[in-house]
């Protein structure tokens, strides 16, 4: 046979059984668009997808922007059902691979060396802001989540930024001395190329931990974390969540008992997508409830905001 004659392929078996209306199938668009000075980062947006209801003339859909981990992994337009989860209920996702994510070639990887808490939150703020401008998604309903380096670009953007009005961090870090200093072995000197060595620039460190910048932190954060988490301690979490109560910001902290860096048990799962999207709810007076059998969230703060 000829080497140049196409391929038979052969279906041996599905990865998943999982079988999707396409009504309800958010299809997502590959966006590069511009950031600060003359760099341009790149996302993919989902728009809201749900055959059954449609929005008021005139409306556009609340965003949520997905910072991944990593921070110098990426995201991809593999099948996400947690982001179908947002899209089949009017909201509209961007996930970004902001400068330093893999994928985009040598330069751009290279954008994040030195830099983490201010390339990525600039490319990230910037996303959000480009979709505002283009009237795809209303501005006073902007939203942030992320895990892990994910989470601590979400605290950093509502601390040093104003462009969103929500965030929920999973197992984000709120103090990059404590992640210096109590991490796990294998990424203990990550951060000397990310941000500098420690302690030689620790008022580097200093200055780009949310942590220490709560009084500029002005709108509604949700925090989940697990218990056992040796990479993100539960510490960091418990700091943030507490500087939040005082200054009397509407704010949430689910501890998973058991739990490590990444949730595992289902249940927790759940629990932590349906309650982000019932804090976002909540914070915007948008009708919402928690199911039945899942276990509640306890909002702290949100009364005194409406």
């Amino acid at each position: 046979d000829s080497l140049d004659a196409p391929l038979a392929w052969t279906e041996i078996r599905h990865s998943s059984q999982m079988v999707i209306d396409a009504g309800y199938l958010s299809v997502p668009q590959s966006i590069e668009y511009p950031s600060v000075g003359a760099r341009t980062s790149h996302m993919l947006y989902y728009p809201p997808r749900n055959k059954d209801y449609h929005p008021a003339e005139g409306e556009v859909p609340p965003l949520l922007v997905k910072t991944h981990g990593g921070p110098t992994s990426a995201t991809s337009s593999t099948f996400s059902a947690t982001i179908q989860y947002w899209t089949s209920r009017g909201w509209a996702v961007a996930d970004v691979n902001y400068g330093g994510s893999t994928g985009y070639g040598r330069e751009y990887r290279n954008r994040l060396k030195g830099q983490w808490g201010v390339v990525d939150v600039e490319d990230v703020c910037a996303a959000a802001q480009h979709l505002t401008s283009q009237n795809m998604v209303d501005p006073a309903r902007l939203c942030i989540d992320g895990g892990s380096a994910g989470g601590y670009t979400v605290l950093a953007c509502l601390a040093f930024k104003s462009t969103f009005k929500a965030g929920a961090s999973m197992y984000g870090i709120g103090d990059l001395e404590v992640l210096a200093r109590d991490t796990h072995k294998f990424e203990s000197r990550y951060l000397d190329t990310l941000i500098g060595e420690y302690p030689a620039d620790a008022a580097v460190y200093k200055a780009r931990s949310p942590i220490n910048a709560v009084d500029q932190l002005d709108c509604p954060v949700v925090l989940f974390q697990g218990s056992e988490d040796k990479v993100v301690p539960p510490n960091q979490a418990k700091s943030m969540f507490d500087a939040l109560k005082h200054k009397g910001i509407p704010t949430a902290l689910c501890m998973f008992e058991g739990e490590r860096h990444g949730f595992r048990q289902a249940a927790n799962i759940r629990r932590c997508l349906d309650g982000e999207l019932f804090f976002f709810s909540q914070v915007f007076g948008m009708v919402s409830s928690m199911p039945e059998d899942v276990e509640p969230i306890e909002i702290v703060n949100l009364r005194s905001s409406l």
